[in-house]
């Protein structure tokens, strides 16, 4: 069965070829970490984690690949602005390196937190400058680079079909104001590949150049780690919309310029999450919530989850408490049934009833990862009257293959002494606002082969 995916570039829904039969080279564009992912952000991940659970579904090797952005991210997408982590370290009085590490954890918590499965390639963009140079300097070899005012700029005339993907006018008078902001851009359109020339002082992170001692832009740093780890010309590559007029538009002018043909095949976009009067979730606008938030107020993160998995992915999603609710309800009329079909005797298994459901889940899954309708299927079998509890189990247990809301993992942790003993030392600690010992007790847990999950009343305790 074909897998469909709504392709941004050709804006058609597309049967998937791969480039190497039988594998999916995936690419994903992770978090900048100067702060806490909103779970707008983590909306992102999650229909990435599904793509990823489809092909896998599919009996594909898949090699996903997301990077961490650690440098070059300015607070403006075109060029503008105070580099983020830069800014988070002034709020914090940290330094750079501190709010990397602490903010990548607390990324890589949330991921778990939501069943996420963690990419078999995650890298970082300071660890990976020499490949950017590297990068540039074929960029610039091929004639597409100029200097001004100290920094390299992408020239986006000398590229034919620049703006593709955004379907992007170059004429187009709203971008004057990009020239406007920085003189040294010969072109609206143009942007910076590396920076020595940077109106903040003192940037914390600098490495040297053939242009001179500096950092990279932004968008450099997807394209040289992706190529690095999935070759010069890959599969797919996912991220949220807002990529797509500048990051992502700028990524396909120089990953092109560099290799000299078409980079990527498949281009994969979710929609925004808005909250109030239509507005997307955004730090600059202050209106973000974290998912510990929604912890905090009672919500398991598998409830979020399965929020999300009942809109498409291309699909606006109006996030309220109520909408929450009713997910959060829905997940536990699942586990008591779960828990219910795992209380009957064991009854003879019906492998044409099970082959039947799966193909109506695979149609719907593999229909540009339509999840609201493979949900409907699994409600299906769990209210069916005709199915056997083991033929029921065995279903919801491979339909949560792709899913990831856990269904079938009912059974009550028996946790050691030692690690309750730590748990509640760590409770007290959070409780006296004591963050630094509350995240050393966390590490000590995961060593031990636990997760903690804080909750409103307390925390709640799973094998790793």
């Amino acid at each position: 069965m074909k897998i469909l995916l709504t392709n941004t570039l050709t804006r058609k829904k597309e049967a998937f070829e791969p480039i190497t039969p039988g594998r999916a080279g995936i690419y994903t564009c992770g978090l900048t970490v100067y702060n806490y992912a909103h779970i707008g952000n983590l909306r992102a991940y999650v229909f990435s984690d599904v793509l990823k659970r489809v092909f896998l579904y599919n009996n594909y090797e898949v090699k996903h690949v997301m990077n961490i952005t650690d440098v070059g991210h300015l607070t403006s997408d075109d060029d503008e602005g105070e580099d983020k982590l830069e800014a988070g370290a002034r709020r914090e009085g940290k330094s750079v390196w501190e709010i990397v590490e602490y903010y990548t954890r607390a990324f890589l918590e949330d991921m778990k937190a939501l069943n996420i499965i963690k990419p078999d390639v995650l890298c970082r963009a300071t660890d990976h400058i020499e490949d950017m140079i590297d990068m540039i300097g074929k960029i610039e070899a091929n004639g597409y680079t100029y200097v001004a005012g100290g920094n390299v700029y992408f020239d986006t005339s000398k590229l034919k079909d620049y703006g593709k993907l955004a379907g992007l006018k170059r004429d187009e008078e709203a971008a004057r104001s990009r020239v406007e902001a920085d003189p040294y851009k010969r072109n609206p359109f143009d942007f910076v590949l590396w920076f020595t020339r940077y109106k903040y002082h003192n940037h914390a992170m600098q490495w040297d150049s053939p242009w001179g001692r500096g950092f990279p832009g932004w968008h450099i740093e997807c394209s040289a780690m992706s190529s690095k780890y999935l070759g010069e010309r890959f599969d797919i590559h996912t991220g949220g919309i807002d990529h797509v007029p500048i990051h992502h538009t700028n990524e396909i002018a120089q990953s092109e310029a560099a290799f000299g043909h078409e980079w990527v095949n498949y281009w994969l976009h979710n929609e925004f999450l808005i909250i109030g009067n239509d507005e997307k979730m955004s730090k600059s606008l202050g209106n973000f919530i974290r998912l510990q938030n929604l912890v905090n107020q009672g919500y398991d993160p598998l409830d979020y989850r399965y929020y999300l998995l009942g809109a498409h992915y291309r699909k606006k999603l109006a996030f309220s408490l109520e909408a929450l609710d009713a997910a959060k309800n829905a997940m536990k009329r699942i586990r008591t049934k779960v828990a219910e079909i795992k209380t009957v005797e064991s009854e003879q298994y019906d492998s044409d009833a099970f082959d039947k459901m799966n193909r109506s889940f695979l149609e719907a899954v593999n229909d540009d990862l339509n999840t609201p309708k493979a949900l409907a299927v699994l409600w299906r079998v769990l209210d069916s009257e005709q199915l056997s509890s083991s033929t029921k189990l065995k279903t919801a247990e491979e339909f949560d293959r792709v899913l990831g809301l856990k269904l079938v993992d009912t059974k009550e942790v028996e946790v050691p002494e030692e690690v309750l003993l730590l748990a509640e030392e760590r409770l007290n600690a959070r409780r006296a606002r004591n963050w630094e010992k509350a995240d050393k007790l966390r590490d000590k847990i995961i060593k031990l082969g636990y997760e903690i999950m804080d909750r409103k009343d307390g925390y709640e305790i799973r094998r790793s």
